[in-house]
């Protein structure tokens, strides 16, 4: 990464809205080295923040050290629920709009006045991550951030993609709060994993994809996935050269028909070819397995037709029946079975991240399965099952954690840490969420099952 200024100003519209015109410019100063990209450095955005001090320079005051891939493990932490909305990381957000039916960011906008959520939504750019999150998570040892976007922050202008450019009924204008967020990684000495959590027409049907719906229609247009081409390309050249990773798409379904995994691979090798186009080879690139193990993907994009690509997986042991009735001991040894599969794959093919996980063990937070959906674990889900257990002391606060519980919290966030340091590391989902500590890197430390430093092991022998 290298230091950019971000310079922008205000255009008044209306009362409403504005224009903001940003461009990230090279800081000459302190330039230089392979892979910065000075020719693409022009931004425009739609809608500007109001009071944010976001048209102030934001400018990076230290190059960060180039980071070892390979060598050096990913130690990182998602940055969820900020320009991607979840209801279950700040239910705030969706009680407050007095509206059940808004159940996602694209409901959100289109089941209210589009002011009242441009409004709502410029205060939760503005505060639910700050510059000081990023002094918190370098002083915890991380040196990645992973940051989920939609498709809809982007401002894709005519003159990037032959195809539509509008957002609607999404509400844009997350974009200059995106640009600061990089330059604080970049003064912070933290490496950016920038993601495209949300793709038009929806990739998995979430809502953590901006729409929970069914089934998701992105692989079933074309002007969908060629979209999201073109709005890779354009990231690759405005702001390739603040971030150290592109993630062309986060957890496509390509589990829901043969022909969905088709376009995914083929997207795959697209978007690759998008981000080198525009970019150079100066950030690597991520992909995901689809929901269908790493495996699917052997000799796929690998260093004889690619390179600098990585892949991404998540893992959680929550999200069905059979895996909420395992044990302490069975989630623990689940993971270290997991091991020797990515490590196997990540020798053969393109390295390997675990870029998802938690210490969650049950899907008790309020809505983590969607708003107003039940858990499996007390038997309120879609579909009604015998209850596990009552949710109570599971998650929420922390207070309410009984002692044995945090000792397992703790040994299940290092058998994870060590899953992902046999391969290339691991990103932990998330660094923040309003009433759920078991979810939250920030409560880990806090209620001290996550160590302030990562490499503190307090049972480094957790495998066999």
């Amino acid at each position: 990464m290298f230091p950019f200024l971000l310079l922008c100003q205000l255009l008044l519209l209306d009362a409403v809205h504005a224009a903001q015109q940003c461009r990230l410019q090279l800081n000459n100063a302190k330039s230089g080295g392979v892979g910065s990209n000075p020719s693409a450095t022009s931004v425009t955005n739609s809608i500007a923040p109001s009071g944010t001090g976001a048209s102030n320079t934001a400018g990076a005051s230290a190059t960060p050290t180039p980071f070892a891939y390979g060598k050096t493990p990913i130690r990182g932490v998602n940055l969820g629920g900020w320009f991607v909305l979840e209801p279950w990381i700040t239910p705030s957000l969706f009680v407050n709009t007095g509206n059940d039916a808004i159940v996602d960011e694209f409901t959100f906008g289109s089941m209210q006045d589009s002011a009242t959520a441009l409004s709502v939504l410029q205060k939760h750019w503005e505060t639910w991550i700050t510059e000081d999150d990023f002094v918190a998570i370098a002083a915890a040892g991380l040196n990645h951030v992973r940051i989920p976007y939609g498709y809809w922050s982007v401002p894709l202008t005519t003159a990037d993609t032959k195809g539509s450019v509008s957002t609607a009924p999404y509400t844009p204008g997350a974009w200059p709060y995106l640009l600061k967020a990089l330059n604080w990684a970049n003064k912070h000495n933290i490496h950016v994993i920038l993601d495209l959590h949300g793709a038009p027409g929806s990739q998995n049907g979430f809502d953590n994809s901006g729409q929970r719906t069914s089934p998701p229609q992105w692989a079933n247009s074309p002007a969908n996935v060629s979209r999201t081409v073109d709005t890779l390309a354009f990231v690759a050249q405005n702001v390739g050269g603040l971030v150290d990773i592109i993630e062309l798409l986060n957890e496509p379904a390509a589990f829901t028909s043969s022909a969905f995994a088709s376009t995914l691979r083929q997207f795959w090798q697209d978007g690759y070819g998008a981000v080198r186009s525009a970019a150079g080879s100066s950030n690597k690139v991520m992909i995901g397995d689809g929901f269908l193990g790493v495996d699917s993907w052997t000799n796929f994009l690998t260093s004889s037709s690619a390179q600098g690509v990585l892949m991404d997986f998540h893992e959680y042991q929550l999200f069905s029946v059979p895996e909420l009735q395992r044990s302490f001991d069975d989630h623990i040894n689940f993971a270290c079975s997991s091991m020797s599969d990515l490590t196997n794959f990540a020798k053969r093919n393109i390295w390997t991240v675990v870029g998802e996980w938690s210490t969650a063990v049950t899907d008790c937070t309020k809505w983590l399965n969607g708003r107003g959906v039940g858990a499996r674990w007390d038997g309120t889900y879609f579909s009604q099952n015998a209850p596990l257990g009552s949710c109570a002391g599971w998650t929420g606060s922390s207070a309410n954690f009984s002692s044995d519980y945090k000792t397992f919290l703790r040994k299940y966030w290092e058998v994870q840490v060590t899953m992902g340091e046999n391969v290339q590391g691991w990103v932990y989902w998330t660094w923040k969420a309003e009433n759920s500590d078991d979810w939250s890197y920030q409560k880990g430390l806090q209620g001290g099952w996550i160590p302030q430093d990562p490499a503190n092991r307090l049972y480094p022998n957790i495998c066999p």
